[in-house]
């Protein structure tokens, strides 16, 4: 596997769990780059917006625009993706008590 790969994997996962972190599980795209970039995952904002529509194609989560700006909600789905009670390719699975 490609270390693009891995990295977009631990992207795509750390979204998720920034989502279940927060009370009503939404964050607008700014404070998930900046919640990506403190895990040393920084990611340009084209490309964020891609992995959230790519996590919105899988049912993982819901996205709705305020003004140009993205507003990102976890699904059921995705909090289970989060919190390793599922697996989809593409998205790193996390560890026991990650």
């Amino acid at each position: 596997m490609a270390i693009s790969q891995i990295i977009v994997g631990h992207q795509r996962l750390v979204v998720l769990r920034l989502l279940s972190e927060v009370p009503g599980y939404d964050l607008n795209e700014s404070i998930i780059q900046d919640g990506l970039d403190r895990y040393g995952l920084d990611i340009s904002r084209d490309a964020l917006r891609a992995q959230l529509e790519w996590l919105q194609e899988l049912g993982l989560v819901s996205l709705d625009k305020l003004g140009s700006t993205y507003i990102a909600t976890l699904t059921e789905r995705g909090d289970d993706v989060a919190n390793g009670r599922a697996t989809v390719s593409g998205i790193k699975k996390p560890r026991p008590g990650e």
